[in-house]
């Protein structure tokens, strides 16, 4: 295990409060305390590493200039905040983040009243902050809202919506822009700092105010024009245009590693009446760590490292490929062949395997930010218009394109195949990744196919079914991280739409399996086998359409049939029942078993615990088709023989 570090300073501060009986001086230490301290507990935990980083100086700032918890911070996207844990009372547990009854690795209200907003999807906290603003004013109560927004997460459309609205909030809503990659902002350097001082003064503002009191003496014309010249003036000599035309009074770009600048300007504008703020600040991820400074990605997701060197705790290597990667080479495979093929992802390259296929192709391979509602759209229009589209997106985050899926591409039928990574429990991303839903969102609706592969080779197999299909949407979920082991297919094949596949053969109980439980599914198999209850296993490759006649044939001639899938309520288990019911199926005393994802959302911990928590294993399997029986461990034998 790592050293921990000395850090004498940041030993005196417990929470926020402790933080402001420190003097100005005194803060340069306590950062670079606080950055060695997250550096020493990311090595021991993984996580986001990069981002919180970046953010140590502005992190120091803002709980030393605002009064938290009563004014409300909400840092967007939740991964940069493990300094801001560190700071408000849970540094004692900081080296559990992302483990099992441990800290959440985002900002979670039920972990503390310094976390007055969860998000671990990104582009939330304007609004957000615009609510919690706007609740104070209308209750008269004092508190400002700050939000803390990544320049990536400027990228969707909801932070401009909110902002376009946030003239209702006055002064008591301040936005900081975390700008640490787009390099939106011109270089930050003397002269910024310093303009940036002057027109957040109260000596500045004073006289804007006294100015802008006299043009609205002369006419509606020239108070209007006087106006607009300044705030363009500003805009020209400061990069804010754009903000100050959406209704805010613009600040910056200052040096956010710089303490000199942070405190005054912040300062500045907790105390005036100008408002909403926008605040430019322009940092560096992985700040203060040379390896994190020199890496590509800047260590923004990590496992287990060595502190000195920074190597990372990789495992063993040579074990099966990543789902995802998966998906990425043979897509990219099938687009040699194929010009119509292309894929778009919402600023996860790496994550969804577009990397791989974008490395091939680059002129096809569209990242289009953290923009997933436009990503589908234009996802649909590529394929009205011909091309073969491939929308990879991560489950939880496809949910925030619903609208679209149903509206622009179900409705009108066009042919985009949604590749959806991170189906099912995740691990250390807890509820807020967990692909819990998209079965239940997506085999809903009229026109849409929905697969789920069993295995990597699998994947391939529905990989090149989803490009030959022309007819209508499809989609295919999988799982986060790597595959069984089986041996990848040299040439894929076609499956059949709504067509599953026996892969063992039983008598008196079946098991119907979707997706990577059927592993557990054959486990299963094997104990129920002992005990003498003949078990059939079908892969039933489809949620939908379901493969009627297999399911008709197996309800038929089994005494007890049990649905299996990573997946919650409303999926394949609800569908086979409907079926069932449909087909008068459930007439004559048939025993049918749904197993599916708590109705919870579930914490982090280790996938095994989780999938042993939601009871999606072989022994609760095995439990479940007992019950179904009514046998009990001492009658079991008995039964078996019977059957």
């Amino acid at each position: 295990m790592t050293d921990k570090p000395d850090t004498p300073l940041l030993d005196t501060v417990n929470i926020p409060a402790d933080l402001r009986q420190l003097q100005v001086s005194q803060l340069r230490q306590l950062a670079d305390e606080l950055r060695a301290e997250t550096i020493s507990a990311v090595s021991v935990t993984g996580g986001h590493l990069g981002a919180g980083l970046g953010v140590v100086e502005l992190t120091t700032a803002i709980h030393y200039v605002f009064n938290t918890p009563e004014d409300r911070l909400i840092w967007d996207v939740g991964h940069q905040c493990y300094p801001h844990k560190i700071l408000t009372g849970r540094r004692d547990r900081i080296r559990t983040l992302r483990m099992g009854g441990g800290l959440s690795g985002f900002t979670k209200r039920s972990e503390s009243e310094y976390d007055p907003f969860g998000a671990a999807h990104s582009s939330t906290s304007i609004s957000a902050a615009l609510g919690f603003a706007v609740a104070n004013k209308m209750a008269g109560k004092p508190g400002k809202a700050i939000a803390v927004i990544g320049d990536g997460a400027m990228s969707a459309g909801m932070a401009y919506e909110a902002m376009n609205n946030a003239q209702a909030a006055g002064n008591r809503l301040v936005v900081i822009l975390n700008d640490n990659d787009m390099s939106i902002a011109p270089p930050v350097g003397g002269l910024s700092a310093y303009l940036s001082r002057l027109v957040s003064s109260s000596e500045y503002l004073g006289l804007r105010s006294f100015a802008s009191k006299v043009a609205k003496k002369l006419s509606r014309r020239i108070y209007t024009a006087a106006q607009r010249a300044e705030e363009y003036a500003r805009g020209m000599a400061m990069g804010g245009t754009l903000f100050e035309e959406l209704g805010f009074y613009y600040v910056g770009p200052i040096d956010g590693h710089n303490l000199d600048q942070l405190i005054p300007v912040l300062e500045n504008i907790r105390d005036n009446a100008e408002g909403p703020v926008l605040v430019h600040v322009v940092t560096q991820k992985g700040k203060g760590y040379a390896p994190a400074e020199a890496a590509a990605d800047k260590y923004h997701g990590v496992v287990k490292f060595d502190v000195i060197t920074g190597k990372q705790d990789k495992g063993p290597g040579g074990g099966p490929p990543a789902y995802q990667n998966v998906f990425g080479e043979t897509l990219a495979k099938l687009a040699d062949t194929d010009p119509l093929i292309c894929a778009i992802t919402a600023a996860m390259p790496s994550g969804t395997g577009v990397d791989k296929f974008a490395a091939a192709h680059p002129d096809r391979a569209f990242d289009v930010g953290i923009a997933e509602q436009h990503g589908v759209t234009f996802a649909a229009g590529l394929a009205a218009q011909g091309m073969r589209p491939f929308c990879a997106i991560y489950s939880t985050f496809l949910q925030r394109a619903y609208d679209q899926v149903v509206h622009d591409v179900a409705i009108q039928n066009l042919p985009v195949r949604f590749a959806i990574d991170r189906a099912g429990l995740v691990g250390a991303d807890g509820s807020t990744h967990a692909g819990s839903f998209d079965i239940t969102y997506l085999a809903t609706l009229p026109n849409m196919v929905v697969m789920s592969p069993a295995d990597e080779a699998e994947l391939v197999h529905m990989t090149y079914t989803a490009a030959l299909h022309d007819s209508g949407p499809i989609a295919f979920r999988y799982p986060r991280g790597n595959g069984t082991g089986v041996a990848l297919p040299e040439v894929p094949q076609q499956l059949e739409i709504g067509r599953g596949r026996i892969v063992r053969e039983g008598k008196k109980v079946a098991i119907l399996s979707l997706g990577t439980r059927l592993a557990e599914a054959m486990k299963a198999a094997d104990t129920l086998d002992a005990k003498g209850l003949s078990t059939t296993v079908a892969d039933l490759r489809f949620a939908k359409p379901l493969d009627e006649d297999m399911i008709r044939h197996l309800i038929a001639t089994h005494e007890v049939v049990v649905t299996v899938e990573e997946a919650a309520v409303g999926g394949l288990g609800a569908h086979v029942l409907t079926l069932a019911s449909d087909l008068g199926l459930m007439d004559t005393g048939l025993k049918i078993r749904t197993m599916r994802l708590p109705d919870i959302f579930q914490d982090q911990d280790s996938p095994q615990k989780q999938y042993d928590e939601a009871g999606l294993n072989a022994p609760q399997i095995v439990e479940t088709v007992l019950k179904a029986l009514r046998h009990n461990s001492a009658g079991v034998e008995e039964a078996g023989v019977r059957a």
